[in-house]
């Protein structure tokens, strides 16, 4: 313990835990075509610890065991089916959002910058700097933004809604081109749904 007869000693804080929600269970998974190529929605007894997307399910297969190693990885599409389809109902149809019971592991700060960007809206985007100010307000963007590239649940944490402070889209862990075209569908949704809203109240 640091005392005020000895200044040059300092405490040093105790590593930042990752928050596992019992990292030996066993997690299911299951795979499929989608509109951004091809998913692999992960999930524990828990809630869904993982949403991956790529172009080649090896690959997929290969980063799951990345994310989760020394854990039993069991392909299982009926455990899996119902969030597997809810994510790609998503995809076609964001306006929808896309509920799902999380199993989100990682450490504290990660897991706060993760809540805060489920708070982000369909068809919003905001910046690295803005979820930086919500978290906290001596938190670092860049801090954010290896927040967001550590994020294993793509869409559910919708990490693709944040960019930079220049408008530029900033990276994706799946691919720009992905985070690109989510945004559009995204947004192209958002307006069709607003419109549908406005068409009914004025018909009333």
């Amino acid at each position: 313990m640091t005392t005020l007869m000895t200044p040059k000693t300092r405490t040093r804080p105790a590593p930042e835990r990752t928050h596992t929600h019992g990292a030996t269970h066993a997690i299911s998974y299951a795979m499929s075509e989608c509109a951004l190529g091809e998913l692999l929605v992960a999930r524990s007894v828990n809630g869904v610890c993982a949403i991956l997307i790529g172009s080649d399910r090896d690959q997929l297969n290969t980063d799951l065991a990345a994310i989760f190693p020394n854990t039993n990885l069991i392909p299982n599409d009926a455990f899996v089916h119902n969030d597997l389809a809810k994510v790609i109902g998503f995809m076609d149809n964001p306006a929808a959002g896309l509920h799902l019971p999380l199993d989100m592991r990682g450490t504290l700060f990660q897991r706060r910058v993760w809540e805060k960007l489920r708070a982000i809206p369909v068809g919003r985007t905001v910046t690295y700097t803005d979820v930086a100010y919500w978290v906290g307000p001596l938190t670092w963007p860049l801090a954010v933004a290896d927040a967001c590239a550590s994020n294993p649940i793509a869409l559910a944490v919708p990490c693709h809604r944040v960019v930079r402070s220049n408008g530029d889209l900033g990276g994706y862990r799946w691919g720009v081109e992905r985070k690109r075209e989510m945004i559009r569908r995204e947004a192209i949704s958002s307006v069709v749904e607003m419109r549908t809203t406005l068409t009914m109240s004025a018909s009333l």
